[in-house]
């Protein structure tokens, strides 16, 4: 299954009422024909399932996306817990340009997030 490149842009909130393309995700996650992300396949290629947080003017955070133990997903950039931010439904969302995800930050506050783009992705080795 082929690995897909998701960029995220954060949606309309109170601090950013037209959203904003400079605050966002951009990760490599394997999605099967429709869209839903495949955690079988994830597990084969979990080196390759990268996450950069862009955030404005901040320094980007790179790390993984990660499925924990209990069977949620969240993006992590160093280990252990402490710095995760987890995704709410991630393996029931439809990956497709325009649809909308959750993702609580390092803040704990749950921001909205919006498709904004669906490519293949290219793994340099």
């Amino acid at each position: 299954m082929p690995l897909k490149r998701i960029r995220l842009e954060l949606a309309r909130t109170p601090e950013f009422p037209e959203g904003s393309p400079a605050h966002g995700y951009e990760f490599v996650a394997p999605l099967d024909a429709k869209g839903h992300l495949e955690s079988r396949e994830w597990t084969e290629s979990k080196g390759a399932c990268t996450v950069r947080r862009f955030w404005a003017r901040d320094p980007e955070e790179h790390g993984s996306l990660i499925h924990r133990k209990d069977g949620s997903w969240a993006f992590s950039y160093e280990p252990g817990d402490d710095d995760d931010e987890p995704i709410f439904r991630f393996d029931r969302h439809l990956f497709v340009e325009g649809e909308y995800v959750t993702v609580t930050e390092h803040d704990g506050v749950a921001r909205p997030f919006r498709i904004a783009r669906v490519s293949p992705a290219v793994i340099r080795r």
